[in-house]
């Protein structure tokens, strides 16, 4: 199996958002997306560029409380999930996160890890990590055959 890495050094939050439009084209129903750091990384900062990179403009703020915010752009629904206040992983199943899974659409999960034994594996995690002064590292690895395909298109 191949392994496929990415990184971007990114500077701004401006930047931040640009990074995430750059990724959206080659999104595909499916797809599953951890999304790692410390708070205040730029997690939700990225996935508000990807939710500009297809196509919405309305605010997007970071579904900390309700867990999981829908969207359906580019043809396909987009679920961003924020589980910093997940207590239990079993909370997710009351949720019926297996429904948002299904495939028909992608998944962008911050704090992943607080899901851990219901949450399936991902297909691309993605690394953001303090890297001088303001500036971030991300890193995009490819855990999956669809996420290394994914990415080979971004490397």
């Amino acid at each position: 199996m191949n392994s496929v890495t990415v990184e971007r050094r990114v500077e701004t939050p401006e930047a931040m958002e640009t990074l995430g439009a750059s990724l959206a084209p080659r999104f595909a129903p499916g797809l599953v997306i951890f999304l790692h750091g410390e708070l205040g990384a730029g997690k939700t900062t990225l996935i508000r560029g990807i939710l500009r990179g297809l196509g919405y403009d309305g605010a997007v703020k970071s579904p900390t409380y309700t867990l999981v915010e829908p969207y359906r752009l580019a043809g396909m629904p987009v679920f961003h999930f924020d589980l910093y206040r997940l207590r239990d992983p079993e909370e997710l199943e009351f949720l019926g996160v297996r429904d948002y899974l299904e495939g028909h659409g992608v998944c962008l999960v911050e704090w992943a890890e607080r899901g851990a034994g219901v949450l399936p594996a991902p297909d691309v995690d993605i690394v953001i990590e303090q890297s001088g002064g303001a500036g971030r590292l991300v890193r995009l690895l490819a855990r999956s055959d669809i996420g290394r395909k994914w990415l080979r298109g971004l490397s």
